[in-house]
């Protein structure tokens, strides 16, 4: 199957089968993922380099344990903007995305808003976080802080 064939064409059941195992281990030898989907392992290859060659696939990536670095604290952050203008927003999500303690960033509908996943070593470390970037942002009018209990389920518990 070639390139263009999977662009115009949507994903049938035999590539979410795989998509399936390779979103739980991506690291799942392509043998073992052919007997599961009931296809060569040849052509199990041969899918998963067009659907990377098409961007179905955008990244194999190593999710690293969030003890690595000591303990953490993982909040999510609701903020709302001023107003939707691109003028305010571009800026804003630069921002975000450059700001090392924001794990996930997301822009969502409903009052200009954004909800951030953040990663901080303790709450002193939050405040100078939280006035840096919404307190002290004109860009900003408000922000709500969700502490998380626990994880239930996250990027690095399948």
């Amino acid at each position: 199957m070639s390139e263009t064939n999977y662009r115009t064409n949507p994903l049938d059941r035999f590539d979410r089968a795989i998509l399936d195992i390779l979103r739980r281990d991506n690291r799942t030898p392509q043998r073992t993922i052919a007997e599961r989907v009931n296809l060569s392992p040849a052509a199990v290859q041969r899918r998963i380099a067009a659907m990377e060659a098409n961007g179905t696939i955008i990244a194999n990536v190593a999710i690293v344990s969030p003890t690595l670095e000591g303990p953490r604290i993982a909040i999510v952050v609701e903020v709302h903007l001023v107003n939707d203008r691109s003028e305010l927003v571009e800026p804003i999500k630069a921002l975000f995305r450059q700001t090392v303690e924001v794990q996930q960033c997301y822009y969502v509908t409903g009052n200009g808003g954004f909800v951030l996943i953040v990663s901080v070593p303790d709450m002193a470390s939050y405040e100078v976080l939280a006035r840096s970037l919404f307190a002290d942002n004109d860009a900003v009018s408000t922000y709500r802080t969700l502490v998380v209990l626990d994880a239930v389920k996250a990027p690095a518990a399948p």
